[in-house]
């Protein structure tokens, strides 16, 4: 019997999340009107960029309590999760934080010390530096949506297992699936790979657009690579501006001015 509960509320879980997921992107009725091509959306973006933006839809969101109840069946269904090893050594999961209605979000690769401590991502060292460019943009952090693939701390903040990321990524993409961005800011090789199904490794990745599941996708360096390398900061900065470009394009604006 608890067999076929568990299935059965796994299987609403994913019902209400594709129903929230198809009514924000015009589907049910629900009126969204044309998808430009990228060339009338993102004129000034390289060419080769086209296929990114060609079958993305500029359609109404569902509104933040939809999205915020898709998230929380998300978190409902992770539990008090035991699926890898990393659960035996973890003080918290560490899900996600910010706007759920958020038209951008943050990937990052996995909670570190601090983040396991508070059971929220990017509040250690890397995370302050995180919230300095989100703040460059004219965001804030309760303005975007920030998670990570992996919700616990691997040990000594070793590089997340092939295995360890086989059993968050579908926690991820349901996540995603809530939030359904217009745009998604991958950070660091893990996000990049998980997200854009790849191994190019992230020197040759950053700053190239791709897509997730439709979703226009831009890798760039992980703040914690660029409090290691802080010459790096200036390539990151314009793999921002192209996400702003994006979305000014898309019609959004951040609630303040970016930085020169």
């Amino acid at each position: 019997m608890s067999d076929t509960r568990e299935e059965l509320r796994e299987l609403t879980a994913q019902f209400r999340t594709r129903l929230s997921w198809s009514g924000r992107w015009g589907a049910l009725g629900v009126p969204s009107g044309p998808s430009p091509r990228f060339t009338e959306v993102l004129p000034e973006l390289s060419a080769g960029a086209e296929e990114v933006f060609a079958d993305g839809c500029v359609g109404a969101a569902p509104g933040e309590d939809g999205a915020r109840s898709s998230l929380q069946l998300v978190r409902d269904e992770l539990g008090d999760c035991t699926r890898c090893r990393l659960s035996a050594g973890r003080k918290n999961i560490v899900f996600g934080v910010g706007n759920p209605s958020a038209d951008l979000v943050f990937v990052g690769e996995a909670p570190g010390a601090d983040e396991d401590l508070q059971g929220e991502p990017f509040v250690g060292a890397a995370g302050q530096l995180l919230t300095k460019m989100i703040e460059a943009m004219g965001f804030s952090r309760d303005t975007v949506y920030i998670c990570n693939v992996i919700k616990c701390r691997p040990p000594g903040n070793r590089n997340p297992e092939s295995d360890e990321v086989a059993s968050c990524e579908p926690f991820l993409k349901k996540q995603l699936a809530a939030l359904r961005p217009r745009i998604i800011v991958a950070l660091g090789k893990f996000a990049a790979h998980c997200l854009l199904q790849t191994e190019t490794p992230i020197t040759r990745l950053r700053g190239t657009w791709g897509t997730y599941e439709g979703i226009a996708t831009m890798p760039t360096f992980h703040p914690a690579y660029l409090l290691r390398s802080p010459d790096e900061k200036r390539v990151v900065w314009q793999d921002l501006k192209a996400v702003l470009a994006a979305l000014k394009n898309l019609g959004i604006d951040p609630p303040t001015a970016p930085r020169a």
